[in-house]
């Protein structure tokens, strides 16, 4: 097998219940293996490795240095809480390991930068493991926003991400978990709201960051909800919510000056092999205004894998083009997730700051 042809070796460091779906998408991605798995508990890493097909002959350790030291891993997925991701992070990127982080990727863009620079002085690739931005219906979408004739220019995004939770997780899990996770639904899914509105600007970062209301929280103070509003220097808007108390919610509405765009599964779709999003253009009224033509466009975007194996493909490959072919690690990854990570900052700060607008700066 030629070298460029051989599987990126991933380790899965922590064995969250996202790891799973990620340990599945290593599976299926054609140039991509799991070599070793850890956790801090032996017999949870032993579990994971035969509950989620392994393969037999990859690794199980009871910690999480035993996968970063392991010199047959090119790179390692960490599904870890927030508090956690600049220590294993910033130590997996000084021996050379290659980092898929989980989102939400750091507390604050402080914390980011230790790790962003971790991987640039060791020459490894950054990523983080934001799924639907490699499906190929995000690639359709953009090309509808980017058409100056159907779409026109840019004037405002609203985007939503919510799902309501269990009584069991409100109480146990790490994402309302002030030592774990402390931004809570601002960080978990706070992220993704404000990625797809950087997308939808072609991550032109907004001028002003403001919430719109006092956040709900938890009894140890980590949000639970919240909406914020951004705001650029031209007259773009961008509105978000998020929530752990709401119904299922993962849209986005973005407005231009001739069309429009719908989505209403972006995150997660809907069907694993098939993508849903709705568009118009030019629209206008009917006769007596009992209508409106022409009438919205739905569009159908097909895939044989899965975005989340696509997302490992695509990191795998600029792995392997490093590994083989002597390339340099890509800056578009960690340039998105750092703008993202800003704008979370911002809001957060405008929270904390009672409401007060924010200015974000690169």
């Amino acid at each position: 097998m030629a070298e460029e042809a051989k599987p990126i070796r991933f380790g899965i460091v922590g064995c969250a219940d996202v790891a799973r779906k990620v340990s599945r998408a290593i599976t299926l991605a054609p140039n991509a293996t799991i070599v070793a798995v850890g956790s801090r508990s032996l017999d949870k890493a032993t579990k994971f490795a035969a509950s989620n097909g392994l393969p037999p002959n990859a690794k199980v350790y009871g910690s999480y240095e035993g996968v970063i030291e392991d010199p047959e891993v090119d790179a390692v997925y960490m599904p870890l809480p927030t508090s956690l991701h600049v220590k294993w992070a910033v130590l997996a990127a000084q021996k050379r390991k290659h980092v898929l982080l989980e989102t939400p990727v750091a507390l604050r863009v402080s914390d980011l930068d230790l790790i962003l620079e971790a991987c640039a002085s060791n020459g490894v690739q950054f990523m983080d493991d934001t799924m639907w931005l490699h499906h190929p219906r995000t690639t359709k979408m953009f090309q509808f926003i980017s058409d100056p004739n159907h779409f026109g220019r840019l004037q405002s995004v609203h985007s939503t991400f919510s799902y309501g939770v269990t009584p069991y997780f409100l109480e146990n899990d790490i994402r309302v978990k002030p030592d774990l996770d402390a931004l809570g639904a601002l960080g978990d899914i706070g992220f993704y709201c404000i990625g797809t509105i950087l997308w939808a600007s072609n991550y032109e970062l907004p001028k002003t960051a403001r919430a719109l209301h006092k956040p709900t929280y938890n009894d140890a103070g980590v949000i639970l909800a919240c909406a914020a509003s951004l705001s650029w220097e031209d007259d773009k808007v961008a509105t978000f919510y998020c929530s752990f108390l709401s119904d299922m919610s993962m849209d986005i509405v973005a407005m231009g000056t001739k069309g429009s765009l719908r989505v209403l599964d972006y995150a997660i779709p809907n069907q694993e092999k098939e993508a849903k999003f709705s568009t118009s253009s030019n629209s206008d009224w009917v006769e007596l205004s009992i209508g409106w033509a022409p009438h919205p466009s739905e569009h159908v975007v097909q895939t044989d894998l899965p975005q989340e194996a696509l997302l490992i493909s695509e990191f795998a490959r600029l792995v392997g083009a490093i590994k083989y072919n002597n390339s340099k690690p890509v800056d578009t990854w960690p340039t998105i997730s750092r703008k993202t990570q800003l704008v979370v900052d911002a809001v957060k700060a405008s929270i904390d700051n009672g409401l007060e607008p924010v200015q974000i700066q690169y």
